[in-house]
């Protein structure tokens, strides 16, 4: 995905968003230091441009259904740091990958559904997926509906329906039926995935005391799904997404966690039923990330941990009734992992591991594993912290592209976006830079 020197794209959206292009990954092969920061500019943007209107996709997260992927940001700056979070931004996406000055701020004010006449005041992404089938990505947002602790508290999930021009109109509450709802927790936790097979995206959200609560789509345009039958026991407390196929047999499957925090999990097997059975227990970790690491018939999980990343290669699947305990092999990697993404940079077939929460590291997929040799050190121009947003083909070349946002504070910060490539995993330079301070423009 990326080149070794700033494109004639680049260059221009660096001087249009007024954001700090600079050095990029190197290799982590000596001890040199990070290159001289460059301080992201924080300037009013430019008034947005219309949204390109599309006819329908299958690409992932394309909420204008054009066929490019469009890059969903939750953490936007504020004007001042005690100033209310601005909503939720969309920067739409074109054949070289996402473009900073076609954008859609979804404010709660605007987009969000009341409750008892009250707006909320969280509005925050949670899962996307295509949940009423019509080629428009839509979003299962999270939000603060008012509950006096009485009884079961309403459900805080709403649906946001994509459309070819975008998400538009208001969100609509997601129902979740009775006969679906298990004991007094909030519904939350969404994920999104094929399930049962048919062809239609499922949510899958908590109840209680080790249940889900399985929701078949397609869903209505009023936020009803096509069926729920009663929750379905769990191993644990917390689904996690994104869903994969891990068996790799036409039905996509989940990881559940313990419990919300670090701890153990176990993957949940898809099936004509819905995802009823469970597989694989995984080892307890902060953080954990499913992709083809090794060259198994399954999938293989990295859980991360801050004393470093334990490996779970060809993940078993239940079998008989009964569910395997462990995978078929793994390993530990020295690598600090509290937070991990799978993406196959390259385009081998292999998923890199990367790893953040302590710099960005990306170590190249091998045969045999995540190789610890050859690891690239993604090393952004602004200052400050940085995070891996999402990992996905946003220009449509074969490759997943690596998003990363750096930040200073509640006001300043700069988003890049780093290509993958067939050669050194990364472009040496971000392709993409902008600061989330454009959508302050109204």
């Amino acid at each position: 995905m990326r080149r070794s020197t700033l494109t004639r794209a680049t260059a221009l959206g660096c001087l249009l968003l007024l954001a700090a292009c600079g050095h990029g990954p190197t290799a982590d092969t000596t001890g040199d230091t990070a290159p001289t920061p460059v301080r992201a500019a924080q300037a009013p943007a430019p008034a947005p441009l219309p949204v390109p209107r599309g006819d329908g996709s299958e690409v992932p997260d394309d909420f204008n259904g054009d066929g490019h992927r469009d890059l969903v940001l939750d953490d936007l700056v504020k004007a001042q740091s005690h100033a209310d979070d601005a909503g939720i931004g969309i920067v739409y996406g074109s054949s070289r990958g996402p473009v900073p000055g076609t954008r859609q701020l979804l404010t709660p004010k605007k987009y969000a559904a009341p409750t008892d006449g009250q707006l909320p005041a969280v509005f925050e992404t949670e899962a996307t997926c295509d949940l009423d089938g019509d080629g428009f990505t839509d979003l299962v947002v999270t939000t603060d509906p008012p509950y006096d602790g009485q009884g079961r508290p309403p459900v805080p999930l709403q649906l946001l329906f994509g459309s070819p021009s975008g998400p538009a109109g208001r969100a609509v509450p997601l129902t979740v039926p009775d006969r679906a709802r298990y004991g007094n927790d909030w519904p939350e936790r969404p994920v999104c995935g094929d399930f049962d097979g048919d062809g239609a995206q499922d949510l899958v959200v908590h109840a209680t005391a080790g249940r889900l609560s399985y929701l078949r789509g397609p869903f209505t345009r009023e936020g009803a799904p096509r069926e729920a039958g009663a929750p379905l026991a769990s191993p644990g407390e917390a689904p996690t997404g994104p869903a994969a196929d891990v068996d790799r047999d036409g039905y996509d499957d989940l990881v559940v966690r313990a419990s919300a925090g670090p701890g153990e999990a176990a993957v949940v097997l898809g099936g004509p039923a819905g995802p009823t059975r469970t597989g694989v227990t995984l080892p307890a970790g902060v953080d954990i990330a499913l992709g083809a690491f090794g060259r198994g018939k399954a999938l293989d999980a990295a859980v991360g941990a801050m004393d470093g990343t334990a490996m779970r290669y060809d993940l078993p699947t239940a079998a008989g009734g009964t569910s395997h305990a462990s995978s078929s092999g793994g390993g530990t990697l020295d690598l600090p992992g509290s937070t991990l993404d799978a993406a196959d940079l390259d385009g081998d077939g292999l998923s890199e591991l990367v790893s953040s929460g302590n710099g960005v590291r990306v170590l190249p997929g091998r045969g045999t594993g995540p190789a610890t040799a050859g690891v690239v050190t993604v090393r952004p121009a602004a200052t400050g912290t940085t995070q891996v947003l999402t990992t996905g083909d946003f220009d449509g070349d074969d490759l997943a592209d690596l998003v990363v946002r750096t930040y200073r504070g509640d006001t300043q910060d700069a988003v890049a976006v780093y290509r993958g490539a067939a050669e050194g995993l990364v472009t040496a330079e971000a392709a993409v830079t902008f600061s989330t301070s454009v959508f302050l423009t109204p």
